[in-house]
C-alpha cells in the first residue's frame, strides 16, 4: 500500500472539507439538533450531486467506483464537521450491505437510488442484549407462503425514521438470514432513542409479524453470518474514520486556543504541560490515521490480515479518540465543556461512535480469537 494519499485522494479530501466548511458550520449542526428529521434534505441532495453518496458503489449502479480508502477519507471529513445526517447508515450499513450480499435485482433497485439520494437505507444490527456478535440475534423469521414473517426488537437503529429500507437480521429454520424491511409498513413500530450525540438519531424498531416477500432476503437464507461479519468490519472502520475526524477537529481547536489564550501574560501554549498534552494528542491522532487507512486498504484489497486490522483499528481509535477529545477539554479549561462552545459537538460524536459496531474490548476479543485460531 501507499502511505501517502494519491493526488486524486487529496483532491477528494480537500473538496469534501471545503464544501463542509461552507455548508456544515457549527451553526448548522446546532440547528439540526432541534429539527424533527435531524438533517437537511437540501444538503443531502447536494452531497448526492457531488457523488459522495455513491463513492463505494460500482459505476453501473450509479456510483463512483471507488474503494474503502476514499470512503473513509470522506467520512473522516464528515466527522471533522460533526455532520448531522444518515451517511454512515445509508451508504455504509445499507449500501455496503447490499453491495456485499444483495442479488442483482436488489442492487439494481437500491444502489442507484441510494447514490442519487432518492432513497435512504439503514441496518438493525443490535438487540436487547447490546451484543454486536451476529450469533446473538434472537429476532425470528417464520416461513409464510413464499416469504417470511419477521418478529423481534431491534435497538439503536440509526436514522430509521428517514430510511426507506432497513436490513434486518433474523433467525429462521435455515439459520441466520438478512431481510429488507420497509420501516413504514404494517407491523413495524419505531420509537425514538436519545443518545449522548444529539446530532445522530436512533430508533427502537419493533417488528410484529412483519410480512416480507421472497425477494426480500439478502443473500442465501440461513447463511447471513459471514455477510454480517464482513459488513460489521467495514462499518467499524468507517466509524473509526469518523472518530478520527472528530479527534482531528478537537486537536486543531486545542492548538489554536493554546496560541491565543493567555495566562500570566503569555500564551498557554508556551507552558510545557500544555505542549505535552498537545503532543500526546497529535501522537494519538496520527496513530489512529495509520490504523484507519491501513484497515480500509486491507479490507478493499482482501488482505490476509484484513479482519485483524479492522478490529485493531476500532479498538485503538475508540480509546484514542476519547483521549484526544478529553484532553482537548482540559486544554480549553472551563469553557471547553460549556454548551455555547463547539468543542462538545465533536467530543459527543466520538463518544457516541465508540461503542458502535463493537467497543475496544469487543474487538480485542476478536483479535485474540483470530490469533488463537491461526496457531
Amino acid at each position: 500500500m501507499n502511505f501517502s494519499f494519491s493526488e486524486d485522494q487529496v483532491l477528494l479530501r480537500n473538496s469534501v472539507r471545503s464544501f463542509l466548511d461552507e455548508h456544515c458550520k457549527p451553526a448548522h449542526v446546532r440547528a439540526m439538533l432541534d429539527d424533527d428529521r435531524g438533517h437537511d434534505p437540501g444538503l443531502w441532495s447536494e452531497m448526492a450531486k457531488l457523488g459522495w453518496l455513491g463513492l463505494p458503489f460500482p459505476e453501473e449502479h450509479g456510483g463512483a467506483g471507488l474503494g474503502m480508502v476514499e470512503l473513509c477519507i470522506a467520512i473522516e471529513e464528515l466527522g471533522r464537521a460533526a455532520y448531522p445526517g444518515p451517511y454512515l447508515a445509508s451508504v455504509v450499513l445499507g449500501g455496503l450491505g447490499l453491495l456485499l450480499g444483495g442479488s442483482a435485482a436488489q442492487k439494481d433497485k437500491w444502489l442507484p437510488a441510494i447514490a442519487s439520494g432518492d432513497r435512504r437505507a439503514s441496518a438493525a444490527l443490535i438487540e436487547e442484549t447490546l451484543d454486536w456478535d451476529p450469533a446473538s440475534t434472537t429476532a425470528t423469521a417464520v416461513k409464510s407462503g413464499d416469504g417470511w414473517k419477521v418478529s423481534g426488537l431491534k435497538r439503536f437503529v440509526p436514522w430509521a425514521h428517514v430510511a426507506d429500507v432497513v436490513l434486518v437480521p433474523a433467525r429462521g429454520p435455515e439459520g441466520l438470514s438478512l431481510f429488507l424491511v420497509d420501516p413504514k409498513q404494517s407491523g413495524v413500530t419505531l420509537g425514538r432513542m436519545v443518545g449522548i450525540d444529539l446530532g445522530s438519531r436512533w430508533s427502537e424498531m419493533r417488528l410484529d409479524g412483519v410480512s416480507v416477500g421472497a425477494d426480500a432476503a439478502v443473500g442465501q437464507p440461513g447463511a447471513a453470518g459471514p455477510l454480517l461479519e464482513a459488513l460489521l468490519r467495514r462499518a467499524a472502520v468507517c466509524a473509526s474514520a469518523e472518530m478520527l475526524g472528530a479527534a482531528r477537529r478537537c486537536l486543531d481547536m486545542s492548538v489554536e486556543y493554546a496560541k491565543v489564550r493567555e495566562q500570566f501574560g503569555q500564551p498557554i501554549g508556551s507552558f510545557q504541560a500544555i505542549r505535552h498534552r498537545c503532543a500526546e494528542m497529535l501522537l494519538d491522532t496520527e496513530n489512529s490515521h495509520s490504523a484507519v487507512y491501513y484497515a480500509a486498504w486491507a479490507l478493499e484489497a482482501g488482505a490476509e490480515d484484513a479482519a485483524v486490522a479492522a478490529s485493531i483499528c476500532k479498538s485503538y481509535v475508540s480509546e484514542s479518540a476519547r483521549r484526544v477529545c478529553g484532553e482537548a477539554i482540559q486544554v480549553h479549561g472551563g469553557i471547553g465543556f460549556t454548551w455555547e462552545y463547539d468543542l462538545h459537538l465533536y467530543m459527543k460524536r466520538a463518544k457516541a461512535l465508540e461503542p458502535l459496531f463493537g467497543d475496544a474490548e469487543f474487538h480485542r476479543e476478536l483479535v485474540t480469537r483470530h490469533v488463537a485460531g491461526a496457531r
